[in-house]
């Protein structure tokens, strides 16, 4: 990484981003001793304008950035910093700083609410008692949804058809936390796909 901080008296905007939901956090600025203690402890700090020096963001509230990676735009004057935050990234409260926050996919909700009830388990969860059940019942029933797909297709009943696919991605989403594989990790390697043809 070769950047330019000679554009903004030493600093570079910075956009956070959230792993998993693509959802635009915040906007920062580092300076290159901001950049080398992230990148050095994999934890996001910033250059504070108004404090005038390196600030990281949880120091106070506990919410750290996690870093899963960093990437330099075009110009090499901007990052985009791709984070898992454990909490509220806004001092507000909120998710996102921005008020108008972009909606975020429905499987991608859904992929949060499987990992939530798995690691976080009640004996009301139907998620939680498939996966305590073990890899072999989780990809048995994703095996078992799939043939009942099969089926539907067979027939003529959209209906009966949309809910088997239904069942069958649900399932699905939950064998690949199993595998600790994100819907991104899959969509990765179709676009990895992609660029061979």
């Amino acid at each position: 990484m070769n950047l330019d901080f000679s554009k903004n008296n030493g600093l570079i905007p910075v956009i956070i981003q959230n792993n998993d939901t693509q959802q635009v956090l915040m906007l920062g600025y580092m300076n290159e001793e901001a950049l080398q203690k992230t990148q050095a402890e994999n934890v996001v700090t910033f250059f504070s304008r108004s404090k005038n020096g390196l600030w990281t963001k949880g120091e106070t509230s506990g919410n750290f950035l996690k870093v899963v990676s960093i990437k330099e735009d075009c110009d090499q004057d901007a990052l985009l910093i791709q984070v898992i935050s454990n909490g509220p990234t806004c001092h507000n409260g909120t998710t996102s700083c921005f008020v108008n926050d972009p909606k975020i996919s429905f499987l991608n909700k859904l992929e949060n609410i499987i990992e939530n009830r798995i690691s976080n388990p009640s004996s009301a969860s139907y998620v939680a008692s498939l996966y305590q059940k073990g890899i072999n019942k989780i990809a048995q029933k994703v095996g078992e949804e799939a043939v009942e797909l099969v089926i539907e297709a067979k027939d003529d009943n959209q209906h009966l058809f949309i809910g088997e696919a239904a069942d069958l991605l649900f399932h699905y989403l939950i064998l690949l936390q199993a595998k600790k594989l994100k819907l991104n990790d899959i969509e990765q390697e179709l676009q990895n796909r992609m660029k061979l043809k």
